[in-house]
């Protein structure tokens, strides 16, 4: 039988400590919650009355029940407050001294059995819990923010925490209305381990002027389905949290480069610039803790003012390929009002291509989205082909053939003698240089990337790399085009995964080498990065979509151009491509897909 929890105390009531003693007596459970000073304790008190006011205006919480809940709260002055609590959970900043000399005191007043936690998100719970006579009753008890709404608990052992406790605060987790994995003392745990990398691998993106702010954000939040892109996430946590997070996942996480705080995270620290909290950081907000974002002289031009910079006239635009993703983009840029002459290798491919285009229109018509007559407007302004020589007057060529450098250099080769001058010819490449194909050209100025995202029809998110030959009409051109289909383009340099890949596949690699090391299971990483960091999908259900050998390629390429060792593919990963299993495609990768 678990232990009954009747009463908690929560040290620190900054946004963290307040939210956990709200989650704490939303269900019932009287709790001590403590400050250093009448202040700091008065802040704190504010902090849970707005909290629980704002969840009554919004219809999540009755008067009734919000008061209730207030007056299960002990708010007092000092740690001798807790000497009859049966469990106590530490939520003070992220400094491993202080965290020491309050678990030493914690030591002192607290009754023999109770159990010391640390809400701590990167420290080491070992090193905290050697502070006191009773390691064996010290455990981590990780809530995300905002607490009250994250599902997620990270529950983090150490070697000697008793089993008991273990058991004790798994259950309890449950009784919260939490989901918990449990997992060993390890730099980050599961989420900040792997979403950190992720944050600071942005910043050094943006350091280095690879992509405008508002550009990364975007390609994250419409690429992948993110809450938040991680520079605007970045600024919610806090620079300077963010930078310890950091730091202490470097020094004790084997000093993996991709944890060392990127030096404009050190320099915005010092500067004060923290973000929401000091009103700015890689945005500026209306006021400090304002999570309204106001425009500086970072903020890009207007749209209109951006795209009239010299953009071509685009009429007539030829898409080349015949699978999903030429498919895909020929429907798009039909619906668009543009006219099409789609090119395949043959009669037999035009066929299914076409056939492929007009039962996603007539989808489109079922579900309400397209008129019929929208649908018949956009098949008339279709050409079907099989030979290049009929992209002789198009304004714009959309390359979308296999992903093989030899095949585009000579497809541009070709489109190089049969196109006009002026033409616009991009390649929709997700992982191969763009330069390369475009010095297969005699015009490499023309040449862009335009990739697109699979569905295209659907996907909002197109990203425009520009190489260091890409002129500045042709990328004017690039956008404008962009914004004619409804697109949001991004643009960026000529890297080896362009913004999403590049920030999205060391990923999950990192995952994969979690999982290798046995710190976790498939099913609780995923658990953690859908619930406490809000993704759509967790990382191994997102390789098994995307393929594991499609993910190994492009992480094999990030790690080629890049040479970062972090970027090294996990054995692991090659290992599952080289047995064959390649995801839900094949009926197996992380998981078993056969039997479902």
């Amino acid at each position: 039988m678990a232990r009954e929890f009747t009463r908690v105390g929560v040290v620190g009531l900054g946004t963290m400590g307040a939210g956990i003693v709200e989650v704490f007596a939303r269900n019932g459970v009287d709790v001590t919650a403590v400050e250093i000073s009448d202040a700091a304790l008065e802040r704190g008190r504010a902090t849970l009355t707005g909290s629980t006011d704002r969840a009554v205006a919004k219809g999540k919480l009755a008067e009734a029940e919000r008061d209730a809940l207030l007056a299960r709260v002990d708010f007092r002055v000092g740690l001798d407050a807790l000497h009859d609590v049966d469990l106590v959970i530490e939520a003070v900043p992220e400094h491993l001294d202080l965290k020491q000399r309050i678990f030493a005191e914690l030591d002192r007043v607290c009754k023999p059995e109770a159990i010391l936690a640390t809400n701590t998100s990167s420290l080491s719970v070992t090193e905290i819990s050697v502070a006191t006579t009773r390691p064996n009753q010290v455990i981590g008890i990780h809530f995300f923010n905002p607490a009250p709404v994250m599902k997620l608990v990270e529950v983090v052992r150490t070697v000697v925490t008793s089993a008991d406790v273990v058991a004790d605060v798994e259950a309890l987790c449950e009784r919260l209305g939490k989901v918990d994995v449990t997992i060993s003392d390890r730099a980050g745990f599961i989420a900040n381990a792997l979403l950190f990398g992720y944050l600071n691998h942005a910043v050094g993106m943006f350091e280095a002027r690879y992509a405008t702010r508002e550009d990364i954000d975007a390609a994250m939040k419409l690429g992948c389905g993110l809450p938040m892109g991680p520079l605007a996430l970045m600024d919610l946590i806090g620079l300077d949290t963010a930078y310890e997070i950091l730091d202490t996942m470097y020094r004790r996480g084997g000093r993996d480069r991709r944890h060392a705080p990127a030096p404009l995270l050190k320099q915005m620290v010092t500067a004060g610039l923290l973000g929401r909290k000091s009103g700015r950081g890689f945005y500026t907000y209306e006021r400090p803790g304002s999570p309204k974002v106001v425009p500086d002289e970072y903020t890009p031009l207007a749209a209109d003012a951006a795209l009239a910079d010299g953009a071509r006239a685009i009429a007539k635009v030829g898409v080349v390929g015949s699978g999903t993703m030429a498919t895909g983009i020929i429907e798009v840029f039909a619906k668009a009002g543009y006219e099409v002459i789609s090119v395949t290798r043959g009669a037999e491919k035009s066929a299914k291509v076409c056939e492929a285009v007009k039962t996603s229109l007539n989808k489109g018509v079922v579900r309400g989205k397209l008129s019929e007559t929208d649908r018949d407007d956009a098949l008339g302004r279709i050409t079907w082909s099989a030979t290049l020589e009929h992209l002789a007057d198009v304004d714009l060529v959309v390359e979308a053939v296999i992903e093989e450098l030899s095949v585009k250099k000579a497809l541009f080769a070709s489109l190089d003698e049969i196109c006009k001058p002026g033409v616009v010819l991009a390649t929709t490449t997700s992982s191969l240089p763009v330069i390369d194909v475009a010095m297969a050209t005699q015009r490499p100025a023309d040449v862009v990337g335009l990739h697109f995202f699979n569905p295209a029809p659907i996907m909002p998110l197109v990203e425009i790399v520009q190489t260091i030959r890409t002129s500045a009409e042709t990328s004017a051109t690039a956008r404008a085009v962009c914004a004619k289909l409804g697109k949001t383009g991004v643009v960026c340099g000529d890297r080896s995964g362009f913004i999403v890949n590049a920030l999205l596949f060391p990923y999950l690699n990192d995952a994969v080498k979690m999982l290798e090391a046995s710190y976790s299971t498939a099913d609780d990483i995923d658990y953690a990065m859908k619930l406490g960091c809000g993704y759509p999908m967790g990382p191994f259900e997102l390789l098994d979509v995307v393929g594991l050998d499609v993910s190994l390629a492009i992480q094999r390429e990030l790690y080629l151009e890049l040479r970062e060792p972090g970027f090294a593919p996990a054995p692991l990963l090659e290992h599952l491509v080289t047995a064959g299993y390649l995801g839900r495609k094949s009926g197996r990768g992380f998981r078993d897909h056969t039997r479902r």
